[in-house]
């Protein structure tokens, strides 16, 4: 039986996890983590019984400790998220968690030899390099839970990397898909929130809505599969049955495609090297009819071209383009700035740095810190 930390059991992404392996029943699941939804987790706890739980925050935890006595330990901070992704029982991590703070505890559970199911794009966007070479060192397991990157590992199962030409990412185009510019200046918060395909948290919504999200992708994609820059395509596919594909050097392209539900590349990361059955909806082609496909619109969707610049600069700028991203989507989400607004934040960020090469965590930690800096002064 596999035994897992979940880090962020009540987001989006833990509480797929949590439904997949309710239907699997192979799996223990030894802690779980939270930030702000506490009544959800109390839930989970009498559901899953972990070992041990935590919140970030400690009055929270010590409330929460009063409730639930000795059944479960509750820990909290970044103390916490460290200490649960390196109990000597589990065997593999869940990174659900959102944004920068799922760096450390991922570091952590690598070099205690922890296999990663990745759900947390910023990992690998700010600390590429780091973490691959982290892997290599304790010869752990990076598995993708992202549905385009889980399709590209699907596609390359039993083919060598040499023979691949390049990758494609396919992406819906958001709810925007489109729009002009001047259409985009008079979008709201409430239209920026509705994704026509998948269900997902608010900030990565909005990502989805500029085409960042898909900018992380491409950066991810670069660490997880040791491509070039060149090698990385992007496709808009509007109805999300193709997750993505692989280019071959013969020409040939192999597709993972499938309804657009988190549950399965879920599974796949949780149960890999094994398929197992599951009860979800098959895709029925003959009803989904029409596949199209059309390159995106670099001029109008900014935030994806940025990406691709951020890629070809190297170094700490994928730090800056995520780090400015996630403070310009929060001030959108509060309603301080423009929706338009958010990638012109990327842009200037990106403008006044000055790209360095992070030797560890701390430096990423430090850019991040600047990053925040110039948006919060601009």
């Amino acid at each position: 039986m596999r035994k897992i930390t979940i880090l962020g059991s009540t987001g989006s992404i833990g509480k797929q996890t949590l439904e997949v392996i309710r239907e699997q029943k192979n799996i223990e699941i030894v802690a779980l983590t939270a930030n702000q939804n506490i009544e959800l987790l109390e839930q989970q706890i009498h559901e899953f019984n972990p070992k041990c739980v935590v919140v970030m925050d400690e009055k929270k935890a010590m409330t929460l400790q009063k409730k639930m006595g000795h059944k479960t330990e509750v820990l909290w901070g970044m103390d916490g998220l460290i200490t649960v992704s390196t109990l000597s029982e589990i065997d593999l991590v869940v990174t659900a968690i959102v944004g920068m703070i799922g760096l450390r505890p991922t570091i952590a559970a690598i070099k205690s030899g922890k296999d990663i199911a990745l759900a947390n794009k910023e990992t690998l966007v700010t600390a590429g390099a780091i973490i691959m070479d982290l892997v290599k060192k304790h010869n752990v397991r990076l598995l993708p839970v992202d549905s385009e990157h889980s399709a590209i590992f699907q596609c390359l199962n039993g083919e060598q990397t040499s023979a691949v030409e390049s990758i494609i990412l396919t992406a819906s185009g958001g709810p925007f898909r489109g729009y002009t510019k001047k259409r985009l200046e008079e979008v709201t918060l409430e239209q920026a929130l509705k994704h026509p395909n998948w269900s997902m948290g608010a900030k990565i919504t909005i990502d989805s809505s500029t085409l960042v999200n898909k900018g992380l992708e491409v950066i991810e994609a670069k660490w997880l599969f040791d491509l070039r820059r060149e090698q990385i395509q992007v496709v808009v596919h509007p109805q999300s049955i193709v997750h993505s594909m692989v280019e071959f050097i013969d020409g040939s392209i192999i597709a993972q495609m499938g309804l657009p539900d988190m549950k399965l590349p879920i599974q796949y990361a949780l149960a890999y090297p094994e398929r197992v059955i599951n009860p979800y909806p098959r895709l029925k082609l003959g009803d989904i009819g029409t596949l199209t496909f059309e390159e995106p619109d670099l001029q109008v969707f900014r935030g994806l071209a940025l990406a691709f610049d951020a890629l070809r600069e190297g170094g700490s700028m994928p730090i800056v383009y995520n780090a400015a991203n996630e403070s310009a989507v929060d001030m959108f989400l509060k309603q301080e700035i423009k929706y338009k607004d958010i990638v012109t934040i990327i842009d200037q960020a990106m403008t006044k740095h000055n790209v360095t090469i992070c030797k560890d965590e701390t430096d990423v930690i430090e850019i991040e810190s600047w990053t925040r800096n110039i948006v919060r002064n601009r």
